[in-house]
């Protein structure tokens, strides 16, 4: 499942507000929410899933990516969401530098090839350095849409 699927312009904030990890995930959701992906009376639910998944190992993987992500009883579907930041995030990151780039994901609850997959072909597609180079200079939300439906399967 790659992002290019998961992801409309709508899904997109090309500048985060956040600045710090907790702030970032919850503009995300906040995102998610506004947009009817996730049911207003689930936000808290969710975070909370989130949070426990936060606390028990950071998903700052390093070279500036955090993929923040848990799984639901309450979404019937994927739900995913990301964000950009050019001045970075604090993310407690695994190689404590400032993250740039969060793809935030929630995965129906008993699906955990969907889980391992969608987290996968996301680490797989971000390792890449010219890819996060692109995404880093992309101008506007469609030219990150772009970037994520021309790269991975499709």
């Amino acid at each position: 499942m790659s992002l290019g699927n998961l992801l409309s312009a709508e899904q997109i904030i090309p500048e985060m507000k956040a600045t710090e990890r907790w702030p970032a995930i919850v503009e995300l959701i906040d995102l998610l929410v506004q947009l009817g992906k996730i049911k207003a009376e689930d936000r808290d639910s969710i975070l909370g899933s989130l949070k426990q998944r936060e606390e028990t190992m950071s998903t700052g993987i390093g070279f500036g990516i955090a993929i923040p992500h848990c799984s639901s009883d309450r979404i019937d579907n994927v739900v995913a969401a990301f964000g950009r930041s050019s001045s970075g995030i604090e993310f407690d990151a695994l190689d404590n530098a400032p993250v740039k780039f969060v793809v935030l994901f929630i995965v129906p609850k008993n699906q955990f090839q969907t889980h391992l997959r969608t987290l996968a072909s996301i680490a797989k597609f971000l390792n890449d350095r010219a890819t996060r180079d692109r995404l880093a200079s992309a101008k506007s939300t469609e030219e990150i849409l772009a970037i994520f439906q021309s790269s991975g399967p499709k």
